[in-house]
């Protein structure tokens, strides 16, 4: 029968005190397999790694999770799991470059996610991204309205690679501020040039008016700002 609060179960059970010791070196030997694969990569950081490599680096995380807190699982497997997927790793890369088709269905390819300043809604909707994190990643790279940006790219590795219009052709569009910033109104206060919360597309409304938008029958709008981008 097991005791409710036996610390020395819950704390070492039957282990020895020196086995924290053998734990620390299976630790160490797991994150050194880990930065190895890394390094051998040739990849420096998690933001460079593609939806592929996740998947290699969460499999060998697994393995080397399992070698460094049980002491029934031996190094030299996990070692040979560290080759295997690292010859599958060049492979992969190897086929990749010869068949761009089959890196395509590995990686992914880049999305288009905005054009001239309004949602490309069937590439957006199709990737599940929430406005909120979509809008911070925009904000970090010093966009505060859609109609500052000409080209929106999503990269295979996750990052946003935004094109912006020069000063001079910036036009209005939705705000991407957080909502204590940014307003969103179904009846609009003031009359003036208003942005489709759903996807961008900016018209004028008159004060008290309701309208659904042409593009997606969204009802919901914001004022649309059309100063340029502060660099």
């Amino acid at each position: 029968m097991t005791v409710p609060f036996d610390w020395q179960r819950i704390l070492l059970d039957n282990f020895d005190l020196l086995f924290l010791g053998e734990v620390a070196m299976r630790t160490l030997f797991s994150f050194g397999v880990v930065f190895l694969f890394l390094r051998i990569s040739g990849r420096r950081g998690i933001r460079q790694l593609s939806l592929f490599e996740v998947l290699i680096i969460l499999t060998l995380g697994s393995a080397a999770g399992d070698v460094a807190f049980y002491e029934d699982v031996p190094l030299l497997p996990i070692a040979t799991v560290f080759v295997t997927l690292l010859v599958l790793y060049r492979l992969s890369v190897w086929f990749m470059g010869l068949f761009p088709r089959f890196g395509a269905l590995l990686e992914g390819q880049p999305i288009l996610i905005i054009r001239d300043g309004l949602y490309e809604l069937r590439n957006l909707d199709r990737m599940n991204i929430s406005s909120d994190e979509f809008f911070m990643e925009l904000r970090q790279q010093g966009v505060e309205h859609l109609g500052q940006v000409r080209l929106g790219i999503l990269e295979i590795d996750g990052n946003v690679s935004l094109f912006f219009f020069d000063s001079a052709d910036v036009r209005p569009g939705l705000p991407v501020l957080p909502p204590e910033l940014s307003v969103q109104y179904d009846t609009v206060p003031a009359s003036g040039i208003y942005a489709c919360t759903h996807c961008g597309f900016p018209q004028p409304l008159d004060s008290g008016g309701q309208a659904a938008c042409p593009r997606c029958s969204n009802i919901t709008w914001a004022k649309a700002p059309n100063h340029p981008r502060a660099r």
